[in-house]
């Protein structure tokens, strides 16, 4: 399980960098900088799908670990976490279609659907930042026990 904690901190650079990324492909759109748009659009989804996966390999081998914050900020953690969640599996299929249109050349129909993608993907990518921040840098996350650990609690 050890060699699967250092993926925790890589999901959250991944998850920072599509957030610069997507803020740099907003910021070009706007000043007409289609091919700067298209590159940092790509990328974003390049290092959204790399989060993708170690996020998956990561909850795969350790499980889910629980946030320790008690009182108040437990109640803004999970008000974090829990749209972050909702929306991440939203994104997914929407950013695929987003890219999907404009890929073909369907731009119309690209910034339309856009509109409503590009909000939710940087919610999701820097909320993935501040759940990362809350759970492991400012409080002691709290790790599922292994199974031979609760195999040998149970035998004693």
């Amino acid at each position: 399980m050890d060699s699967y904690h250092s993926l925790a901190p890589l999901n959250a650079f991944l998850n920072g960098c599509a957030a610069i990324l997507l803020l740099a492909g907003f910021i070009f759109i706007k000043k007409r900088w289609v091919r700067a748009h298209r590159a940092c659009m790509i990328s974003a989804m390049g290092f959204s799908a790399v989060f993708l996966t170690s996020y998956l390999v990561f909850h795969y081998n350790v499980g889910n670990v629980r946030f320790s914050g008690e009182g108040w900020v437990r109640s803004l953690y999970f008000s974090i976490l829990i749209p972050h969640v909702i929306l991440a599996g939203v994104i997914v299929p929407l950013a695929i279609t987003t890219i999907w249109f404009a890929l073909r050349g369907n731009f119309r129909r690209h910034r339309g659907i856009a509109r409503w993608t590009w909000p939710l993907w940087m919610y999701v990518s820097v909320t993935g930042v501040i759940v990362y921040l809350m759970l492991y840098q400012m409080y002691t996350p709290i790790y599922p026990m292994p199974a031979t650990a609760y195999a040998q609690s149970v035998l004693k």
